[in-house]
Parts: C-alpha cells; structure tokens; sequence
C-alpha cells in the first residue's frame, strides 16, 4: 500500500510516527546488499554528492586501455541511455563539481555508441572518451583505492509447489508492506525510506528475518518453493537470481522490496567469532563453514534481520534503475554520491583462490563500467561492486573478490551545434 493512498483516519497517526522518525538518525536503505562485507571500512567522510569526485589530471590518469569486448560495453551503454531517455530532460546528475543534465548525458550515450560502430582499438576508443568527456576521480575517506567487491546471478533449485523436497518460501512483497519517502516531509532526508506495516493506528518496523521465519508474512504471496535456506539466503544477498525448477525449466526472480531491517554481514559475525579467518572470508568459505555446521545455520542466517522481497522477471537481472545490468560492465554503488547510469572505469584485479584459501589477484581487472545498479552494503565512496554475470566462474569470481581498485567517472563535455 502506497503512504499517498493510505485511509483518512490512519494518515494522521502515520505522519505522527513519522514526526518522531525524523527526530532520529536516518535508517538505512532497503536495498538487496552483496556478501560478504568483510573490511570494517572507515568512517564515511564524504556526505554529499558534490565532494565525492574531483577532476582528474593527465598525470595522475592511469590507460584507459579496455580489457573487455565492445559489444557487452554497447549493450550496457543502451541500457544506460534507455534509461536516461525516461528522465525529465533538466534532470541534474552531480559529478562532483560538475554538474550534468539528462539531456546531456543521452548526448554522451549517442556519442559513445557512434564511437563503437567503428569497432575502435582500445587506445582510440580511451582518446576520443577523454576528449569528449571530463575525467574525475573518486573520492573517499581511505585515499586512492576503494575496496572493489563483486555479485552475479545465482541458480538454484526450486519449484512453483510446496513439496517435501522444496519447502523454503520465495516470498513475493507483502501486501501489508508500507514504503514511506521521508523526502515527502523534509527535502534533508531526501531518497531515504522507512519501511513497517501497521498496527492500529501506529506504524511499527516489520517483522525481522526470525519473526518471518516463524511467522511467516501477513498477507503476503509464496511465489515459489526453495530447496535449500542458504542458497535463498545468498540470492537474497545478491538481489536477483534464478530458480532451476525440477522439469529444468527457469523461473528468474528479481528485487521487489525488503522487510527495512539494516542488513548486517554474515561473513562479519563469522569472523567476530573466530569461525573464519579474516584473510580467507569469501562466500565460498561461508557456504563452507555452514554446510559442516548445519546445527548452526538458523543462528547465522537470522543475525541478519533484513529480508528480501522478490518478484518474477521475464527476461534478465535489472539493477536499480530497472534495467537489465550487463555481465562485467554494470557496478553497483551509493547513488546518493555517484550519477546514476553514467559511464566509469573500474582498475582492479581479476579474483581467484590461492592454494591458502586465501584471495589472490588472477590479473588485472581495466574496462569501461556504467553505474546502473546499488545494494544495502554499498555506502560511502569506499566501496562498488562489479557484476560478474552468471554461472560457475561468475559465481567463484563474486565470491572472492574483495580487491582494490580505482573508479573513474566521466561527465560529458556540451555539445558545439
């Protein structure tokens, strides 16, 4: 339900609730987040949108040389310009000082695609981007590199009915879930949400991971059976996926809402307790450590009291802006600092497993990004993640990464008529 369409005699008392809320610290967003956060990372300096980029000089730009295929950076382009096409076209995206209009920034996507359709090398491709673009750097708290972690398109088993076998509830959204937009009642909390359901005449948070476990949801749909918790758990975490159904058929299913409650890693009580080494955190050891330790899983799994919603996709994972996000092209980050599907350039390193089990740098990671996608851990300037796709490497890649890296973003220069 809607807070715009909510019944007379219960606006008020929500918007008195609402009152107190916003006497209170701001409560954290409700989007799907990726696993593990291991790094404690440092306080968050950077606050507003206009401080998180500075202009880039040439001395200090590393190549912009592409590792990657120019079709996949096509596809991500278009979906980025798709996007932008359904914007007001006075619409502001801020790069830092820069700031950046929709109608501007479709121009820089239409650019770009022109430059593709010549099949460039890596080396015109990064010339005519520099010169039609302003170059600015990230900005953040830890200095030059951020940590640079990765998610991917889940598989796993499930099915439309309840049986023996596939007995974990895929929740759809709850119909007495109320999304309220703080924004409505001051322009500081603009973008920030809370999320409850009521209880009389009171808005009251609603029900944590445990509570739902138990008690299943109000009023809300099973739109599909799972067969394993922790494999549910890990598309949760990831904010798409899809279900292998017994006839080997595909349901995918994607983000539709979450239950509010702050999302609280896992792999950071896993290491608290000295179940994990810090050094070798991943989602495979986590999936690891749970699978010798079945009496434990409950425990775990609850400590994060945020639940996911999903919904049925007919086609591919969307990111945030409600397009599909393309396999090693798309990043997620905090879109209240970084533009919303503008065009990046991720450094980094390609993840992989040494024979310690710990994380280890397979090669450099160096290509053209769009920023179409964000996730409840990703706050701050500090962190992105880089969308691996789906599938076996995919998965391992995800799991493990947790590399160093550097985010470039690139504003378009006006266009000379």
């Amino acid at each position: 339900m809607s807070p715009g369409i909510l019944r007379a005699p219960l606006r008020g008392a929500v918007v008195v609730s609402l009152l107190f809320v916003l006497a209170c610290p701001q409560p954290p967003r409700e989007e799907p987040a990726t696993e593990p956060a291991a790094e404690e990372l440092p306080a968050q300096e950077v606050t507003r949108p206009e401080k998180a980029l500075r202009p880039c000089s040439f001395a200090t730009l590393p190549p912009l040389l592409d590792d990657g295929d120019w079709e996949s950076l096509r596809q991500a382009i278009v979906e980025s310009r798709r996007w932008l096409a359904g914007q007001p076209e006075e619409e502001r995206f801020v790069f830092g000082p820069r700031v950046v209009t929709a109608r501007q920034m479709l121009d820089g996507c239409d650019r770009l695609l022109e430059w593709l359709e010549a099949d460039p090398t890596p080396e015109s491709f990064a010339a005519r981007v520099v010169y039609g673009f302003d170059v600015l750097e990230r900005v953040g708290p830890s200095g030059g590199e951020m940590l640079i972690t990765g998610y991917y398109e889940p598989v796993i088993a499930g099915s439309r009915r309840h049986t023996a076998e596939y007995r974990v509830p895929v929740y759809g959204l709850p119909r007495d879930l109320i999304k309220v937009s703080l924004g409505d009642f001051s322009e500081q909390y603009r973008g920030v949400h809370l999320i409850g359901r009521l209880r009389g005449q009171r808005l009251v948070p609603y029900p944590s991971r445990r509570e739902i476990r138990e008690s299943g949801v109000g009023r809300g749909k099973v739109i599909a059976w799972a067969r394993d918790r922790v494999d549910l758990f890990f598309v949760e975490v990831q904010g798409s996926g899809a279900l292998r159904l017994p006839n080997g058929r595909e349901l995918r299913i994607g983000y539709a809402g979450s239950n509010g409650r702050p999302y609280r890693s896992i792999g950071r009580l896993l290491i608290d307790q000295g179940k994990i080494e810090r050094e070798k955190i991943s989602m495979q050891s986590i999936r690891e450590y749970l699978a010798r330790h079945p009496e434990e899983v409950t425990a775990v799994l609850d400590y994060n009291e945020s639940v996911v919603f999903f919904r049925k996709l007919s086609g591919p994972p969307v990111g945030s802006l409600g397009v599909p996000v393309t396999p090693r092209r798309s990043i997620a980050t905090d879109h209240r600092l970084f533009p919303r599907g503008a065009l990046g350039f991720l450094v980094s390193e390609i993840p992989a497993m040494g024979d310690d089990g710990r994380t280890v740098a397979a090669g450099p990671l160096t290509r053209f990004v769009l920023n179409q996608d964000r996730g409840g851990a990703i706050r701050g300037t500090d962190r992105a993640d880089f969308f691996w796709g789906r599938g076996e490497e995919a998965a391992t890649r995800a799991g493990l990464m947790k590399q160093p890296g550097r985010l470039f973003f690139f504003a378009p220069k006006p266009v000379r008529y």
